[in-house]
């Protein structure tokens, strides 16, 4: 399995989130991808972007604060 690739876009306000994400899962047929994100408003529009790109999407509230969104496909 390839390593996980690793997205901090705690702080950006969108669409910089979703951007970040395209970056990081272009090109991958296959892959882990987490993406950090500090408001549920990134959230949600990451996880339907990873979605509508054919990723499934785990998302676990954190303790200090904001989300972390596992990608997989």
């Amino acid at each position: 399995m390839s390593d996980i690739i690793k997205v901090n876009a705690r702080g950006l306000s969108c669409p910089q989130p979703v951007l970040e994400t395209r970056k990081a899962i272009a090109g991958l047929n296959s892959g882990v991808v987490e993406i950090l994100v500090d408001t549920a408003t990134s959230r949600n529009n990451v996880t339907r972007f990873a979605e509508n790109k054919g990723w499934s999407v785990e998302c676990e509230e954190l303790d200090e604060g904001g989300y972390k969104l596992t990608l997989q496909k």
